[in-house]
């Protein structure tokens, strides 16, 4: 054994990066494994972060002081609001990112923490003691001590990619897979699958006629994914360009289903409802004849680009030849064509909350191998098992986010409650307390809980507290502040906004949706003073940040007293205190799953499918409440 660590981590994608950062700033000794150094954090798919309730989550890693959003906002080549047209709980935050800028920032990240080791190989095998992992070993026979290990193998256990009818091994394109952790966690009684997932063909843009297509831009004002101001790209910014499939396309690839792994028997395994092939969009729409793909730049300066909405396991020339139908890339050339990758994964009710397993202590999963698909999924993952890690090592208690929380805690919770039958992808629907979990006031939820943890320093915590009291200033001038009829009725006439007939608090003015603070602040002199009070490079996102808190006050109260009753439920501890096999009064299947997933408090148990409201109030009567 070459050395013992506090904390080994095994996979260096998303999760891994982001766990083993946070193990290693907190303290413990760290050793991050990967195949290959000079691939961690691989953009494997999309050169993209963010996105719908995806965004929010690299929000909240920042605010807890993991580094996603950091190395995405040093990586940027074009950043967007998403849902822009829909309330503030629905706006999320995308950015393009440099593929190789990216995992650049994060190997200079990873290799420059105090307390973190790297080690280029493969794991194959647990090393265990009475039900306790105690360290690892690895393909080229080393074996490592641990009092903790992480594993986020991504879609390396097993992996085998399709292109048409031709398979090859591999965790990703040109990268071996990984063997042997599959079968001794099998044998050790995990319930283990197979997923699906698929990437697009990388195209030439030099080959492309953007003539043909419709440039979209990105946007440039204060928003980026880092709550600390001088966290910005320094990259030049480059746009995305939008094109259609059409009905000569979809007849070359309707051609050579016969020769599809997706439906020639070749996959069985289950692939992402939410970002299908094009192939199963064909298939699925048949009535439709034309698909939106996005062209996206990999990086700064390359002519490398992605064709988002184009996944596909098609043979080569099916994928070529549709889309030498799409009259942008009539003469298109391509890098490589796109392909499915087959991969193994881990039933997460198999889990804590705290993401160790029920069946092996000391052992924690995150990322792909619990079912979910996404970057920032994994990431989110990540970061709370390299909390967990270092805590149960350290012997401090564990870490838990509520669904009222963070959208990592509603991820979280609806893996190890509800399992996945499918690859899991966050959605802001998938959060009954959205608008409690708005990507602008991350900081605010969560940075004093990465204060106390250990992850958030001086200066970012300073920040959060002034960008507060600055928030609650506004606020009270607001509500304080009374504005006569004569300040604004001239503009409120001018365009055809009901004017006031006497004075009212300004407070009662913002809430009118025609109306904003920077509007009103250039015709009160005594707002505009109390804005300008504001350092100006956090001036913006204070403003938007005191302005969503007045306008949607009722809304946001209204659902605390919704999250505080359900989270009643949560405080009332249900595991070891029933006999789920012997409660006739219950349900068989209700007795089943409780029994399988074992929750820990009544909240959780009221969330797992099968079981009723009914089923909860008798589990309340018989503990007593």
């Amino acid at each position: 054994m070459i050395r013992d660590y506090d904390v080994i981590v095994i996979g260096a994608g998303h999760a891994g990066c982001e766990a083993a950062c946070a193990a290693a700033r907190l303290g413990s000794t760290t050793l991050l494994v990967t195949i290959d150094m000079n691939k961690v954090a691989q953009m494997s798919c999309n050169p993209a972060v963010g996105g719908i309730a995806k965004g929010q989550i690299v929000r909240e890693i920042d605010a807890l002081g993991g580094m996603m959003g950091i190395v995405t906002d040093r990586s940027t080549i074009q950043f967007r609001m998403l849902n822009r047209s829909k309330g503030p709980a629905m706006w999320s935050p995308r950015a393009q990112a440099d593929r190789m800028r990216y995992s650049v920032e994060w190997r200079r990240i990873l290799e420059n923490t105090p307390n973190l080791y790297l080690w280029q190989d493969s794991v194959n095998e647990l090393v265990l003691d009475n039900g306790v992992v105690v360290g690892v070993k690895t393909a080229l026979g080393v074996e490592f001590g641990a009092k903790s290990v992480i594993l986020t193998a991504g879609t390396f256990l097993n992996g085998l990619m399709h292109v048409g009818r031709a398979q090859v091994q591999g965790g990703r394109v040109a990268e071996p897979a990984s063997h042997g952790l599959t079968e001794q966690l099998i044998n050790l009684g995990f319930t283990s699958g197979r997923m699906k997932t698929g990437t697009p063909v990388r195209i030439d843009g030099r080959s492309i006629d953007y003539s043909q297509a419709t440039v979209q831009e990105g946007e440039h004002d204060f928003h980026h994914f880092s709550f600390l101001p001088d966290v910005h790209t320094e990259l030049r910014q480059r746009n995305c360009w939008i094109v259609y499939t059409n009905a000569e396309a979809h007849d070359v690839l309707r051609a050579s289903l016969n020769d599809s792994p997706l439906y020639n028997g070749q996959i069985q395994s289950v692939g992402p409802r939410y970002c299908p092939s094009i192939e199963t969009k064909i298939v699925t729409f048949a009535d439709r004849d034309s698909h939106q793909l996005f062209i996206e730049p990999e990086g700064e300066e390359t002519h490398e680009m992605y064709l988002n909405g184009f996944s596909s396991s098609l043979p080569w020339e099916a994928q070529l030849g549709a889309l030498q139908k799409i009259p942008a890339l009539r003469h298109v050339q391509i890098y490589r064509p796109g392909y499915a990758i087959e991969y193994d994964f881990f039933d997460p009710t198999q889990l804590e909350h705290t993401l160790e397993t029920k069946l092996v202590k000391r052992l924690f999963f995150a990322g792909q191998v619990n079912g979910t698909t996404g970057y920032e999924e994994a990431a989110g993952q990540g970061l709370l098992a390299g909390i967990n890690a270092h805590r149960q090592v350290h012997d401090l208690p564990p870490v838990t986010l509520a669904r009222d929380e963070a959208y990592i805690g509603v991820l979280i919770d609806d893996l190890v409650t509800k399992g996945v039958d499918e690859p899991y992808r966050m959605f802001t629907s998938r959060a009954e307390h959205r608008i409690l979990l708005r990507q602008d006031d991350a900081d605010m939820r969560l940075t004093p809980l990465g204060r106390k943890l250990g992850l958030v320093d001086d200066r970012r915590y300073e920040l959060m507290q002034r960008k507060s009291q600055q928030i609650d200033e506004i606020i009270d001038f607001a509500k304080s502040f009374s504005v006569k009829p004569e300040s604004v009725n001239a503009y409120l006439e001018e365009h055809e906004i009901s004017p006031l007939r006497q004075g009212v608090k300004l407070y009662d003015l913002i809430l009118r949706p025609q109306l904003g603070l920077l509007v009103l602040a250039q015709l009160l002199p005594e707002l505009s003073s109390v804005l300008d009070r504001i350092e100006e490079e956090r001036r913006d996102e204070i403003i938007e940040a005191a302005e969503i808190k007045i306008k949607y006050s009722g809304y946001i109260e209204r659902e605390k007293l919704v999250a505080d009753r359900i989270s009643r439920l949560d405080s009332v501890v249900l595991r070891g205190k029933l006999d789920y096999a012997n409660l006739t009064q219950i349900s068989i299947e209700a007795r089943q799953k409780l029994e399988r997933i074992d929750p820990e408090t009544v909240g959780q148990a009221s969330r797992i499918p099968g079981i009723s409201p009914s089923d909860i109030n008798i589990l309340l009567l018989l503990l007593g409440r």
